[in-house]
């Protein structure tokens, strides 16, 4: 950023570079009380949410979710009118000898999402699969919700 400024004497220099650093976190502040932690480049212990891909096909809406390291019995999947809800936890590993971190970027703990589903679904026959740490929700749409072609009469 310093290096955008016009050279001038050290003398000169110093209170632009205080008045900068100040309004640098001045901003930082404001980010930080307006977005939370959303905008942080280290993740938050304890708080992650896993990513989540919604298709749609002819016949079915699609949701993949990305679980890696996590066990399929520590997910649960809910579906209330057209919300979908996933919810898990997934926890650290815990080992007996002592290790010497520098560095932990992998999230654990809990999550929960919510999905707002685009149309009616067949609620009992909605399958989930889980594979390579991808969990695979295929709902088959409803009858009403599938397009439907319409013949147009020609009449002369």
């Amino acid at each position: 950023m310093f290096d955008l400024i016009p050279w001038r004497r050290r003398s000169e220099v110093d209170p632009l570079r205080r008045e900068l650093q100040e309004l640098h976190r001045e901003m930082d502040r404001m980010f930080g009380r307006f977005f939370g932690d959303w905008f942080s480049s280290e993740p938050a212990l304890g708080k992650w949410s896993p990513m989540v891909d919604l298709s749609e096909t002819t016949d079915n809406l699609v949701v993949r979710v990305e679980v890696p390291g996590m066990s399929p019995k520590d997910i649960q999947i809910s579906l209330v009118g057209n919300t979908l809800s996933i919810k898990g936890e997934k926890k650290q590993e815990k080992k007996e000898k002592e290790e010497n971190f520098y560095r932990v970027e992998r999230s654990y703990g809990s999550f929960s999402r919510s999905i707002s589903l685009p149309c009616d679904i067949e609620q009992d026959k909605v399958d989930a699969a889980y594979k390579d740490g991808i969990l695979t929700i295929t709902m088959p749409k409803s009858e009403t919700a599938k397009a439907k072609e319409i013949k147009i009469d020609v009449k002369s």
